[in-house]
């Protein structure tokens, strides 16, 4: 089984597409997950592209009323796929949405998955509508093909703990992942600043096992590729930076080479 390693467009918006893709490809990474907010799509495309690198989109619901999120869902679904990436990475529904409202998006997803054959997957996120692992369950018995992007590090920030309270939980997510972001949470963030450094040894272990069962899963199933994103955010929000200053305290690009490298090792890649 092939792993493909991914790194987020996330960060580096200053650099521009262009130079950020040859960046990216310089760093070994096979591909770039990117959320084009700016809606340069032919620009970020070309990019991806012209650097031989592989394209996972992403996909958003914003708005004030569940009918304009809606709304903006099918457009975001509409443009992304018309891209053909190898799939869509999608921040689905909200956690305030009603189960019945919350369904009626991943529908939505479903039916554009089926009309273009581009596969379409659902993050881990806070606040969205997998908030949390227990919230997330429900929806599993209610559509079957449901795949997942695991950031298993929003469930630990919102749970308070590194679930190890909830190993049937986590074995159904796990059974549902598709693609791994290898971001490192604790209970009081999603984000550790720094998982090279050892006070972080514990959390960095406890979600690289996560990861070691999402990949010895699919090697079982005999999937072709898993794909796994190093999605350590900037700052500021995720990174912490100092006080006044705002100085970051480490590199997000160093952590996330760190990632792809920590990862390759651990798996002999």
């Amino acid at each position: 089984m092939k792993t493909l390693f991914f790194c987020p467009m996330w960060g580096m918006e200053s650099l521009g597409y262009a130079e950020a893709a040859r960046r990216v490809k310089a760093a070994g990474y096979d591909g770039m997950e990117i959320a084009v907010w700016d809606g340069k799509y032919d620009e970020a495309v070309k990019a991806v592209k012209d650097n031989g690198l592989q394209l996972i989109l992403m996909a958003f619901c914003v708005g004030e009323t569940f009918a304009d999120m809606k709304k903006s869902y099918a457009q975001w679904l509409e443009k992304t796929t018309s891209y053909k990436p190898l799939f869509i990475n999608s921040h689905t529904g909200k956690d305030f949405h009603t189960y019945e409202q919350n369904c009626d998006l991943i529908r939505l997803a479903a039916e554009a998955q089926a009309k273009t054959g581009v596969k379409i997957i659902h993050e881990t996120h806070r606040g969205r509508f997998t908030y949390s692992a227990p919230a997330t369950q429900h929806y599993f018995s209610t559509f079957p093909e449901l795949r997942l992007t695991a950031d298993f590090s929003h469930w630990v920030n919102v749970a308070e703990s590194y679930l190890a309270d909830q190993g049937d939980n986590m074995s159904r997510a796990i059974e549902r992942t598709d693609h791994i972001h290898c971001r490192v949470g604790h209970p009081q963030g999603p984000q550790v600043s720094d998982p090279r450094a050892p006070e972080w040894k514990n959390a960095l272990e406890t979600h690289a096992k996560w990861w070691d069962n999402v990949r010895d899963l699919q090697v079982k199933k005999g999937a072709a590729q898993l794909t796994v994103t190093c999605e350590f955010g900037p700052a500021p929000g995720y990174l912490p930076t100092l006080p006044y200053t705002q100085q970051p305290v480490v590199s997000q690009w160093d952590v996330n080479v760190f990632m792809k490298d920590y990862l390759k090792k651990r798996w002999n890649l």
